[in-house]
């Protein structure tokens, strides 16, 4: 060290010292981390290898994140491919959902629906935009829906109050109706000024008693807000089928305790079914009865698994009458959705939406519903070909939920439950809920519904119609094996019923 000065020696000396006890500091941390491996006997990769054996863990957790931005291709990843991510991303910045030099989405896979485009399409000048659509018209106050793309069921609680404010915001100014959920209306659902979809789950949130019934004056304050337009009665969602909503302890502070009617910091499990509703004739006393007090449309809100039960419910509509229906009927897909969820049911329980939805409008359709009862489908609907299919098959709505997450700015971190979402969108921690500038977000919200929309009816022009509710069964095929395509008008949706169904009604008009 000669001829550096002194100070610079007796810095080179510190550090010197500093380095030496870092590494006896970590040589002891080292053997105290191996003694308790060793020791332990709860993890035999950790007992058998020492030290070594935590990679694994750190790997494993590790592993999800290199996966979805390093391995993974385009259209790998479940629940939501990163071509499907990045097309809802650049659609919420305004970059109009267009794609460069070809498809990277395999059109040969069993089930893949492709729509059938018309020789002569519809001039720009004749397309027209989708018209509203009136749901309950035996409702004291129906609804006409202006938008069939709109925002589903996703409750205070589980989002964040920026997330919600930024939904409601954005609901507005798209013109599209946003679903409560099931945890009740905060006042961040209204703030934007949205048309508003309130749901009743199975524990009531936001129209209970102190006993957890059902409250006649709080079911009326609620529609005496102007935003409320309809009543969704929760059966069940696709994410448990079976199982109430799970909303972890640690997301139940003061205000979403105060919205529930619970207590803070204990989780909220609601019931796994309504205590009351024990029939089809128990679930249409109760949408009438909602319906009689709110003045408003009431529908319900299930997963197909067992479907007979439809038969019973359209065979005791059409005995008290067809004004007894609910007003719409909303198909949820089985595999999933934006709630925390046991892995048993959300793997293996219910029916997806792409089975479910055409087998629930053909119900209707042969038991003479069909133009009473409004379709709303929901289920990994968040790009314009779904939208446009589940049109086709029989719906008149589509509800979005993680699609519209999507735009608020979710990376698909899978850490919904865990209450340390980094985007801000499903964590009540205030420094992460900093990233999510709601005037930001609320324009990307509505972009994507905007584009949604635009791009739906996109598909309906090329197909030859001018409105995607015209889009039917004969204007998609469905890929078959060996990569060959069949009308989706030839399929069968309940096959084994089929045969007795059109000797008892010889004159039921055709599919689609």
């Amino acid at each position: 060290m000669m001829g550096l000065p002194n100070w610079a020696v007796e810095v080179m000396n510190i550090l010197t010292q500093l380095f030496i006890l870092t590494i006896g500091v970590a040589a002891l941390f080292a053997l105290f981390l191996y003694v308790r491996d060793t020791a332990q006997t709860a993890d035999a990769i950790r007992r058998n290898y020492p030290l070594v054996g935590r990679f694994r863990g750190l790997f494993t957790t590790l592993g999800e994140f290199f996966r979805q931005y390093f391995f993974a291709m385009d259209r790998e990843e479940l629940p939501f491919n990163r071509a499907e991510r990045d097309w809802v991303y650049r659609s919420a910045e305004g970059k109009g959902g267009t794609i460069p030099f070809g498809s990277t989405k395999p059109l040969t896979p069993v089930g893949t629906p492709i729509f059938v485009n018309c020789p002569f399409p519809l001039l720009s000048d004749d397309a027209s935009k989708t018209q509203p659509l009136r749901i309950g018209p035996h409702a004291r106050q129906p609804y006409d829906a202006p938008s069939f793309f709109n925002i589903s069921g996703m409750s205070y609680g589980a989002l964040s109050k920026p997330a919600v404010r930024a939904l409601s915001r954005g609901a507005a100014k798209a013109g599209v109706w946003y679903n409560t959920g099931e945890g009740g209306m905060s006042p961040m659902h209204l703030e934007g000024g949205c048309d508003i979809v309130f749901q009743i789950g199975t524990a009531k949130y936001g129209v209970r008693d102190q006993a957890g019934n059902l409250s006649d004056e709080k079911l009326r304050e609620v529609a005496a807000v102007p935003q409320v337009k309809m009543f969704e009665l929760k059966l069940s969602q696709g994410a448990k089928p079976g199982k109430g909503g799970i909303l972890p302890a640690e997301k139940v502070n003061k205000e979403v305790a105060k919205i529930r009617g619970i207590p803070v910091g204990e989780a909220s499990i609601s019931p796994n079914r309504h205590p009351e509703i024990d029939s089809v004739d128990d679930l249409l006393d109760m949408v009438a009865h909602i319906r009689e007090v709110s003045g408003l449309p009431v529908g319900i809100k299930f997963v197909v698994g067992a479907y007979g039960w439809l038969y019973e419910l359209a065979d005791a509509i059409h005995a008290r009458g067809v004004e007894s229906a609910p007003d719409f009927i909303t198909v949820d897909s089985g595999d999933g959705g934006t709630g925390a969820a046991p892995m048993a049911l959300m793997d293996n329980v219910g029916l997806t939406v792409r089975e479910s939805l055409p087998m629930v409008a053909e119900i209707l359709r042969r038991k003479g519903l069909r133009d009473r009862i409004r379709i709303i489908a929901s289920g990994k609907l968040i790009i314009p070909g779904a939208v446009a299919w589940a049109l086709a098959s029989g719906a008149d709505f589509v509800q979005c939920a993680r699609g519209f997450m999507f735009s608020l700015g979710c990376i698909q971190a899978l850490k919904c439950h865990e209450n340390t979402c980094p985007t801000g969108v499903t964590t009540h921690k205030k420094s992460l809920q900093r990233g999510l500038v709601v005037k930001e977000k609320s324009d990307k919200v509505a972009e994507y519904a905007r584009t949604v929309i635009e791009h739906v009816e996109m598909i309906a022009h090329s197909c030859g119609v001018a409105d995607p509710r015209g889009l039917k069964r004969k204007h998609v095929r469905i890929v078959q094996e060996h990569g060959r395509s069949v009308p989706m008008t030839d399929m069968r949706f309940m096959p084994h019923m089929d045969e007795e169904v059109e000797k008892e009604n010889p004159d039921l008009p055709e599919q689609g």
